[in-house]
């Protein structure tokens, strides 16, 4: 079962008395962007769909779409075998082949992000309690604090959070090393 849903912006609005003059202000590479999201989606989904079929699995696919991002969640209800999928490296995997199978389709590459059963948010939880411990080692006099290497997405995470409580972060190292590092904010002098 796939269910799509879209976010309407708070500054959309709508219209009701249109001049038919004016009806078709777009044009058609922004209505073929809207569709090629909405077929990332289905893409994604039908392959994920597949394997978990193959691999016996149970769950149900939802897509969303946020911010011109595709987010594909893979949810169940009640008890399931779906918890073999939850680890992040599982998740991560599933990603990158589920990416992979819409690049295949679209010639594209794709940013869509999977969620396996709330894999994501208990991550954003972890990364959190992360945050909130290298800040209090910057706290405790450290000039700065390194995370472990993670995921493009996870260091955004990083970054957000760290913004958040009033710091500022780096992504430094290369490939499966690249990690975040969080400073103070470095006061200017007026």
């Amino acid at each position: 079962m796939t269910e799509i849903r879209d976010e309407q912006q708070p500054d959309e609005a709508v219209v009701d008395d249109v001049d038919e003059s004016q009806v078709d202000s777009t044009t058609d590479d922004e209505v073929v962007e809207d569709d090629d999201i909405r077929d990332e989606g289905d893409i994604a989904a039908d392959y994920i769909e597949e394997l978990l079929d193959i691999a016996d699995l149970d769950g149900d696919l939802e897509i969303d779409v946020r911010d011109g991002r595709t987010y594909v969640s893979v949810v169940t209800e009640g008890e399931s075998n779906l918890q073999r999928l939850r680890t992040g490296e599982a998740v991560d995997a599933l990603q990158q082949l589920s990416r992979l199978a819409v690049q295949a389709e679209t010639g594209e590459f794709s940013r869509l992000i999977l969620d396996v059963d709330g894999s994501r948010e208990a991550r954003k939880r972890e990364l959190d309690e992360l945050v909130d411990k290298a800040i209090s080692r910057i706290e405790a006099g450290a000039a700065s604090a390194a995370l472990p290497p993670m995921s493009s997405y996870e260091r955004k995470l990083v970054h957000d959070l760290a913004a958040e409580r009033g710091y500022s972060s780096d992504s430094e190292g290369e490939g499966r090393e690249r990690h975040t590092v969080i400073r103070p904010i470095a006061e200017t002098s007026a």
